[in-house]
Protein backbone atom coordinates (compact mmCIF):
# COMPACT_ATOMS: atom_id res chain seq x y z
CA UNK A 1 0.00 0.00 0.00
CA UNK A 2 2.90 2.27 0.88
CA UNK A 3 4.36 1.57 -2.39
CA UNK A 4 1.14 2.71 -4.54
CA UNK A 5 0.66 5.66 -2.20
CA UNK A 6 4.22 6.49 -3.37
CA UNK A 7 3.99 5.90 -6.50
CA UNK A 8 0.49 8.07 -6.67
CA UNK A 9 1.92 11.18 -5.02
CA UNK A 10 4.77 11.05 -7.75
CA UNK A 11 2.12 10.86 -10.31
CA UNK A 12 0.24 13.67 -8.92
CA UNK A 13 3.68 15.85 -8.58
CA UNK A 14 4.87 14.93 -11.97
CA UNK A 15 1.21 16.80 -13.15
CA UNK A 16 1.49 19.68 -11.02
CA UNK A 17 4.81 20.23 -12.68
CA UNK A 18 3.34 19.74 -16.09
CA UNK A 19 5.26 16.77 -16.96
CA UNK A 20 4.27 13.39 -18.06
CA UNK A 21 5.83 10.06 -17.17
CA UNK A 22 6.75 7.60 -19.63
CA UNK A 23 6.67 4.01 -18.59
CA UNK A 24 9.33 2.85 -20.97
CA UNK A 25 10.36 -0.95 -20.37
CA UNK A 26 9.86 -1.36 -16.88
CA UNK A 27 11.76 -4.21 -14.82
CA UNK A 28 14.35 -4.83 -12.16
CA UNK A 29 17.11 -2.35 -12.00
CA UNK A 30 20.01 -4.73 -13.59
CA UNK A 31 17.72 -5.91 -16.92
CA UNK A 32 17.12 -1.89 -17.06
CA UNK A 33 21.09 -1.64 -17.48
CA UNK A 34 20.91 -4.55 -19.86
CA UNK A 35 17.97 -2.43 -21.68
CA UNK A 36 20.43 1.38 -21.58
CA UNK A 37 23.57 -0.68 -22.59
CA UNK A 38 21.92 -2.56 -25.70
CA UNK A 39 20.11 0.33 -26.96
CA UNK A 40 23.10 2.73 -26.28
CA UNK A 41 25.18 0.08 -28.52
CA UNK A 42 22.51 0.54 -31.32
CA UNK A 43 21.81 3.87 -31.22
CA UNK A 44 25.66 4.60 -31.66
CA UNK A 45 26.13 2.44 -34.39
CA UNK A 46 22.98 3.46 -36.09
CA UNK A 47 24.45 6.98 -36.12
CA UNK A 48 27.98 6.22 -37.23
CA UNK A 49 26.70 3.99 -40.31
CA UNK A 50 24.39 6.51 -41.34
CA UNK A 51 26.82 9.05 -40.65
CA UNK A 52 29.42 6.92 -42.94
CA UNK A 53 27.29 6.60 -46.08
CA UNK A 54 26.51 10.54 -45.58
CA UNK A 55 30.60 11.13 -45.82
CA UNK A 56 30.73 8.47 -48.56
CA UNK A 57 28.21 10.01 -51.00
CA UNK A 58 29.97 13.41 -50.15
CA UNK A 59 33.51 12.64 -50.74
CA UNK A 60 33.54 9.72 -53.16
CA UNK A 61 33.20 11.91 -57.01
CA UNK A 62 32.13 8.33 -57.87
CA UNK A 63 28.85 8.54 -55.86
CA UNK A 64 27.95 12.03 -57.33
CA UNK A 65 24.19 10.65 -58.54
CA UNK A 66 20.58 10.91 -57.67
CA UNK A 67 20.20 8.00 -56.29
CA UNK A 68 23.06 8.30 -53.84
CA UNK A 69 21.60 11.84 -53.10
CA UNK A 70 18.51 10.47 -51.74
CA UNK A 71 20.61 7.89 -50.33
CA UNK A 72 22.28 10.19 -48.18
CA UNK A 73 19.36 12.31 -47.61
CA UNK A 74 17.80 9.18 -46.42
CA UNK A 75 20.82 8.48 -43.73
CA UNK A 76 19.74 11.94 -42.58
CA UNK A 77 16.50 11.32 -41.80
CA UNK A 78 17.74 7.70 -40.17
CA UNK A 79 19.97 9.54 -37.80
CA UNK A 80 17.19 12.46 -36.86
CA UNK A 81 14.30 9.94 -36.06
CA UNK A 82 16.48 7.82 -33.78
CA UNK A 83 18.07 10.80 -32.33
CA UNK A 84 14.79 12.16 -31.54
CA UNK A 85 14.11 8.90 -29.52
CA UNK A 86 16.39 6.88 -27.90
CA UNK A 87 18.85 9.92 -25.89
CA UNK A 88 15.28 10.61 -23.97
CA UNK A 89 14.49 7.04 -23.62
CA UNK A 90 18.35 6.31 -22.55
CA UNK A 91 18.02 9.23 -19.79
CA UNK A 92 14.53 7.75 -18.85
CA UNK A 93 15.78 4.02 -18.33
CA UNK A 94 18.45 4.74 -15.45
CA UNK A 95 15.90 7.83 -13.77
CA UNK A 96 13.52 6.84 -11.46
CA UNK A 97 10.93 9.56 -12.32
CA UNK A 98 11.27 8.89 -16.43
CA UNK A 99 9.65 12.19 -16.99
CA UNK A 100 9.41 14.44 -19.93
CA UNK A 101 7.47 18.08 -20.12
CA UNK A 102 4.33 19.10 -21.76
CA UNK A 103 6.17 20.96 -24.51
CA UNK A 104 9.05 18.17 -24.59
CA UNK A 105 6.42 15.27 -24.96
CA UNK A 106 4.73 17.35 -28.35
CA UNK A 107 7.94 18.43 -29.91
CA UNK A 108 9.19 14.67 -29.89
CA UNK A 109 5.89 13.60 -31.46
CA UNK A 110 5.60 16.42 -33.68
CA UNK A 111 9.27 15.80 -35.54
CA UNK A 112 8.73 12.23 -34.87
CA UNK A 113 6.27 11.69 -37.26
CA UNK A 114 7.35 14.52 -39.21
CA UNK A 115 10.60 12.59 -40.39
CA UNK A 116 8.71 9.37 -40.47
CA UNK A 117 6.44 11.13 -42.91
CA UNK A 118 9.13 12.83 -44.90
CA UNK A 119 10.78 9.62 -44.78
CA UNK A 120 7.57 7.80 -46.42
CA UNK A 121 7.69 10.96 -48.89
CA UNK A 122 11.09 9.96 -49.82
CA UNK A 123 10.33 6.09 -50.43
CA UNK A 124 8.23 6.69 -53.46
CA UNK A 125 10.61 9.80 -54.81
CA UNK A 126 13.33 7.10 -54.36
CA UNK A 127 11.27 4.63 -56.54
CA UNK A 128 10.54 6.78 -58.98
CA UNK A 129 14.16 7.62 -59.26
CA UNK A 130 14.81 3.68 -60.00
CA UNK A 131 11.68 3.95 -62.29
CA UNK A 132 13.51 6.30 -64.64
CA UNK A 133 16.97 4.94 -64.57
CA UNK A 134 15.76 1.40 -65.62
CA UNK A 135 12.92 2.56 -67.60
CA UNK A 136 13.86 5.23 -69.43
CA UNK A 137 17.83 5.15 -69.04
CA UNK A 138 18.29 7.49 -71.81
CA UNK A 139 16.31 10.55 -70.52
CA UNK A 140 17.56 9.51 -67.26
CA UNK A 141 20.31 12.45 -67.19
CA UNK A 142 17.36 15.58 -68.53
CA UNK A 143 14.82 13.60 -66.39
CA UNK A 144 16.65 14.03 -63.12
CA UNK A 145 18.85 17.23 -63.05
CA UNK A 146 20.16 18.70 -60.08
CA UNK A 147 17.68 20.98 -59.91
CA UNK A 148 14.61 18.34 -59.89
CA UNK A 149 16.63 16.17 -57.24
CA UNK A 150 16.97 19.35 -54.57
CA UNK A 151 12.95 20.42 -55.79
CA UNK A 152 12.19 16.63 -54.79
CA UNK A 153 14.14 16.56 -51.66
CA UNK A 154 12.78 20.07 -50.59
CA UNK A 155 9.39 18.64 -51.09
CA UNK A 156 10.02 15.90 -48.79
CA UNK A 157 11.23 17.99 -46.19
CA UNK A 158 8.59 20.53 -46.37
CA UNK A 159 6.12 18.42 -46.95
CA UNK A 160 6.75 16.05 -43.78
CA UNK A 161 7.03 19.23 -41.89
CA UNK A 162 3.11 20.40 -42.61
CA UNK A 163 1.12 17.04 -43.30
CA UNK A 164 1.44 16.73 -39.59
CA UNK A 165 0.76 19.87 -38.51
CA UNK A 166 -2.56 19.65 -38.32
CA UNK A 167 -2.56 16.98 -35.97
CA UNK A 168 0.19 18.10 -33.74
CA UNK A 169 -2.28 20.75 -33.31
CA UNK A 170 -4.76 19.89 -31.81
CA UNK A 171 -3.14 17.62 -29.77
CA UNK A 172 -1.53 20.73 -28.03
CA UNK A 173 -5.17 22.23 -28.13
CA UNK A 174 -6.87 19.26 -26.15
CA UNK A 175 -7.08 19.14 -22.36
CA UNK A 176 -5.18 16.55 -20.44
CA UNK A 177 -6.97 15.75 -16.55
CA UNK A 178 -4.77 13.08 -15.89
CA UNK A 179 -3.58 10.38 -15.28
CA UNK A 180 -0.80 11.79 -16.63
CA UNK A 181 1.32 8.25 -17.03
CA UNK A 182 1.95 7.05 -20.63
CA UNK A 183 2.42 3.69 -21.44
CA UNK A 184 5.34 3.92 -23.89
CA UNK A 185 9.02 4.88 -24.07
CA UNK A 186 8.32 8.10 -26.09
CA UNK A 187 5.17 10.19 -26.81
CA UNK A 188 3.40 8.04 -29.15
CA UNK A 189 0.59 9.32 -30.83
CA UNK A 190 -2.48 6.87 -29.79
CA UNK A 191 -0.97 6.21 -25.69
CA UNK A 192 -0.78 10.11 -25.38
CA UNK A 193 -4.90 10.36 -26.64
CA UNK A 194 -5.72 8.23 -24.07
CA UNK A 195 -4.81 10.96 -21.34
CA UNK A 196 -7.25 13.53 -22.93
CA UNK A 197 -10.69 14.24 -20.81
CA UNK A 198 -12.55 15.15 -23.83
CA UNK A 199 -13.90 13.46 -26.72
CA UNK A 200 -10.86 12.88 -29.23
CA UNK A 201 -13.00 11.80 -32.83
CA UNK A 202 -11.56 15.00 -34.50
CA UNK A 203 -8.10 14.03 -33.80
CA UNK A 204 -8.61 10.41 -34.36
CA UNK A 205 -10.03 11.23 -37.68
CA UNK A 206 -7.40 13.51 -38.74
CA UNK A 207 -4.90 10.86 -37.57
CA UNK A 208 -6.56 8.09 -39.64
CA UNK A 209 -7.04 10.61 -42.84
CA UNK A 210 -3.68 11.71 -43.21
CA UNK A 211 -2.28 8.04 -42.33
CA UNK A 212 -4.45 6.72 -44.84
CA UNK A 213 -3.33 9.50 -47.62
CA UNK A 214 0.96 9.26 -46.75
CA UNK A 215 0.95 5.81 -46.34
CA UNK A 216 -0.96 4.06 -48.91
CA UNK A 217 -0.70 7.12 -51.45
CA UNK A 218 3.29 6.82 -51.17
CA UNK A 219 2.81 2.65 -51.04
CA UNK A 220 0.46 3.46 -54.24
CA UNK A 221 3.32 5.66 -55.96
CA UNK A 222 6.30 2.88 -55.10
CA UNK A 223 3.88 0.08 -55.90
CA UNK A 224 3.55 1.44 -59.52
CA UNK A 225 7.02 2.26 -59.94
CA UNK A 226 7.93 -1.64 -59.27
CA UNK A 227 5.24 -2.83 -61.12
CA UNK A 228 7.13 -0.91 -64.22
CA UNK A 229 10.72 -1.62 -63.21
CA UNK A 230 10.04 -5.52 -62.86
CA UNK A 231 7.95 -5.75 -65.80
CA UNK A 232 10.90 -3.78 -68.09
CA UNK A 233 13.28 -5.96 -66.39
CA UNK A 234 11.79 -9.33 -67.68
CA UNK A 235 11.95 -8.08 -70.64
CA UNK A 236 15.39 -7.69 -70.64
CA UNK A 237 17.24 -10.37 -73.02
CA UNK A 238 20.16 -11.36 -70.90
CA UNK A 239 20.75 -12.70 -67.61
CA UNK A 240 23.46 -10.47 -66.96
CA UNK A 241 21.49 -7.29 -67.35
CA UNK A 242 18.49 -8.51 -65.77
CA UNK A 243 20.74 -9.05 -62.80
CA UNK A 244 22.49 -5.96 -63.01
CA UNK A 245 19.29 -4.07 -63.06
CA UNK A 246 17.64 -5.93 -60.18
CA UNK A 247 20.59 -5.32 -58.00
CA UNK A 248 20.34 -1.72 -58.28
CA UNK A 249 16.63 -2.05 -56.96
CA UNK A 250 17.11 -4.55 -54.00
CA UNK A 251 18.33 -3.12 -51.54
CA UNK A 252 15.76 -0.24 -51.89
CA UNK A 253 13.29 -2.51 -52.08
CA UNK A 254 13.78 -4.77 -49.04
CA UNK A 255 13.87 -1.23 -46.92
CA UNK A 256 10.65 -0.13 -48.55
CA UNK A 257 9.05 -3.34 -47.75
CA UNK A 258 9.79 -3.28 -43.62
CA UNK A 259 8.81 0.74 -43.56
CA UNK A 260 5.38 0.29 -44.93
CA UNK A 261 4.66 -3.36 -43.61
CA UNK A 262 5.66 -2.11 -39.74
CA UNK A 263 3.67 1.12 -40.05
CA UNK A 264 1.06 0.32 -41.96
CA UNK A 265 0.20 -2.78 -39.03
CA UNK A 266 1.37 -0.27 -36.11
CA UNK A 267 -1.19 2.56 -37.56
CA UNK A 268 -3.89 1.67 -39.65
CA UNK A 269 -5.12 -1.77 -38.19
CA UNK A 270 -8.42 -1.07 -35.87
CA UNK A 271 -8.02 -0.04 -32.78
CA UNK A 272 -9.51 -3.11 -31.37
CA UNK A 273 -6.69 -4.79 -32.13
CA UNK A 274 -4.13 -2.27 -30.12
CA UNK A 275 -1.69 -3.83 -27.91
CA UNK A 276 0.37 -1.77 -25.54
CA UNK A 277 3.07 -4.59 -25.51
CA UNK A 278 2.67 -5.45 -29.06
CA UNK A 279 2.95 -1.29 -30.25
CA UNK A 280 6.12 -1.38 -27.95
CA UNK A 281 7.84 -3.91 -29.98
CA UNK A 282 6.93 -3.20 -33.36
CA UNK A 283 7.86 0.70 -32.26
CA UNK A 284 11.22 -0.22 -31.16
CA UNK A 285 11.80 -2.22 -34.57
CA UNK A 286 10.82 0.80 -37.03
CA UNK A 287 12.22 3.05 -34.97
CA UNK A 288 15.55 2.14 -33.96
CA UNK A 289 16.27 -2.03 -35.27
CA UNK A 290 15.38 -0.74 -39.20
CA UNK A 291 17.41 2.60 -39.06
CA UNK A 292 20.34 0.12 -37.67
CA UNK A 293 19.70 -2.26 -40.39
CA UNK A 294 19.36 -0.02 -43.51
CA UNK A 295 22.88 1.24 -43.98
CA UNK A 296 23.92 -1.96 -43.45
CA UNK A 297 21.14 -3.34 -46.21
CA UNK A 298 22.84 0.12 -48.26
CA UNK A 299 25.92 -1.08 -47.89
CA UNK A 300 26.37 -5.23 -48.03
CA UNK A 301 24.18 -4.99 -51.02
CA UNK A 302 25.73 -2.62 -53.34
CA UNK A 303 28.75 -2.42 -54.80
CA UNK A 304 29.00 1.00 -55.64
CA UNK A 305 29.07 1.57 -51.78
CA UNK A 306 32.17 -0.97 -50.91
CA UNK A 307 34.24 0.39 -53.82
CA UNK A 308 33.78 3.76 -52.51
CA UNK A 309 34.49 2.75 -49.12
CA UNK A 310 37.42 1.26 -50.32
CA UNK A 311 38.81 3.97 -52.03
CA UNK A 312 37.91 6.05 -48.85
CA UNK A 313 40.07 4.38 -46.46
CA UNK A 314 43.14 4.04 -48.77
CA UNK A 315 43.14 7.48 -49.10
CA UNK A 316 42.72 7.67 -45.14
CA UNK A 317 46.06 5.42 -44.85
CA UNK A 318 47.60 7.29 -47.44
CA UNK A 319 47.43 10.57 -45.97
CA UNK A 320 48.49 8.65 -42.68
CA UNK A 321 51.49 7.10 -44.10
CA UNK A 322 52.25 10.79 -45.34
CA UNK A 323 52.30 12.75 -42.08
CA UNK A 324 53.74 9.68 -40.73
CA UNK A 325 56.78 9.92 -43.18
CA UNK A 326 57.61 13.80 -43.89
Amino acid sequence: MAILADGNRDTEAAWQQGLFILVGFPNSLEVEIVFFVVFLFVYLVTVLANALIIVLVYVDCHLHSPMYYFLSNFSFIEISTTSTLVPKMLANVLSEKKTISFAGCFSQLYFYFSLVAAEFLLFAIMSYDRYVAICHPLRYPTIMTGRVCNQLVLSVWVGGLLVILPSAVLRAGLPYCGPNVIEHYFCDSTPLLRLACTDVWVVELTDLVVSSVLLLGSLALTAASYVRIISTILWIPSNQGRQKASATCASHFVVVSLGFGISIFIYLRPPQMNSVHLNKILSVLSSIVTPLLNPFIFSLRNEQMKEALKRTLCKLLGMTKQVGNP
